[in-house]
């Protein structure tokens, strides 16, 4: 179950007199703990770009609002009380900065809350401003960070587009996006780690639907579009690497490449990119795949690709810690729905645990 705020919820927020919260805890409180790419230029207004980004802290009190500034007024947030992970209640965000309540009538005592950013950066960038709260209330340290680290490059599948549409909805709904059920996501808490997620709806390694790709995306600080943003690989490191890319690549290289990239050319591209992520991360486990849209699909030349590069990066550099995994082509002609997230999680979450024996 999910439920929506927006501007109907807000206006009734604030002429309910439940609300007594009036105090604005900043967003460079010590006691927020972020993770994903966040950009702290400003301490007290980070900006949330990327998919799956979350703030996460603990409060004293029964109730509690959210303050967002949003860009562009496109893009929707789960917010998670004491980890009800099935509950969440939805933000469609308004343009501009606004007070979101959450919830008001909790239980005295200390509360966990949970901000995690639905969409991605083509529906804009967020600043979080804080929370607000009744004058006795106050922030509390939230538990230690978890100490695996998985990090995803990927499209629209590791996005989350469309997942939560019906099987035979359109896909691009954007209250329908939802990383928070992505296969990713789910992967990550099953084995109890902190991901980041950089990923675009329509990105590819040699071409997508825009005039950018990965190669120029993938070392962006922020996520809305192609821009000079740098992030600073040193300051978190993954255990394990998921690539899950190609699928854009494989609609689009014969229709908008000239000449269209042979086979070499195809191979050699992934491999610059893998080579890439090795520099920056040389002891992660890389795991190189593929799916579930028809990239995988019965006669594809797709994975062959892959393992093809993950041949020779072996071959050439003794690189024992890289690795395909190809979820499977089911037929089903849209994006991927939850359903589909979920099973692709599982076949995925057995694969790292088994790879990494966690």
């Amino acid at each position: 179950m999910k439920h929506t705020i927006g501007l109907l919820g807000l206006l009734l927020a604030f002429a309910s007199p439940v609300w007594a919260a009036d105090k604005l805890v900043g967003a460079d409180n010590p006691h927020y703990q972020y993770t994903g790419r966040v950009d702290f230029a400003d301490p007290a207004a980070p900006v949330i770009s990327w998919p799956g980004t979350s703030v996460s802290t603990v409060f004293t009190g029964t109730e509690v609002s959210v303050v967002l500034d949003d860009q562009l007024g496109k893009n929707f947030f789960n917010v998670f009380i004491n980890e009800d992970w099935k509950n969440p209640v939805v933000i469609k965000a308004k343009a501009g900065e606004h007070t979101y309540p959450v919830v008001s009538g909790l239980p005295a005592g200390s509360h966990k809350l949970t901000l995690f950013k639905r969409t991605e950066g083509e529906e804009g960038s967020t600043v979080f401003k804080g929370l607000l709260l009744a004058e006795d209330q106050q922030l509390e340290a939230p538990d230690r960070p978890l100490v695996r680290k998985i990090e995803f490059f990927g499209d629209s599948i590791t996005s989350g587009m469309g997942n939560e549409a019906p099987l035979e909805g359109k896909d691009d709904d954007l209250a329908d996006k939802n990383h928070f059920l992505s296969y990713a996501a789910i992967t990550a808490r099953a084995l109890s780690a902190e991901h980041h997620a950089i990923s675009q709806s329509g990105i590819g390694i040699m071409v997508s639907w825009f005039d950018f790709t990965m190669p120029d995306f993938y070392d962006q600080l922020n996520a809305v579009g192609n821009n000079d943003s740098t992030w600073d690989f040193s300051q978190w490191t993954p255990d394990v690497v998921v690539i899950n890319l190609f699928q854009n690549d494989s609609w689009l290289v014969e229709k908008r490449l000239t000449p269209v990239p042979d086979t070499e050319a195809r191979i050699q591209a992934y491999v610059d990119f893998v080579s890439r992520i090795r520099t920056l991360y040389p002891e992660a486990t890389l795991i190189c795949a593929l799916g579930s849209m028809d990239a995988t699909a019965d006669g594809s030349p797709w994975p062959g690709y892959i393992e093809e590069a993950v041949a020779r990066l072996k071959k050439s550099s003794n690189d024992q810690q890289i690795y395909t995994f190809f979820f499977p082509f089911t037929g089903y002609g849209k994006h991927p729905r939850v359903i589909h997230h979920e099973e692709n999680a599982r076949a995925l979450t057995d694969f790292i645990r088994t790879t990494m024996q966690w």
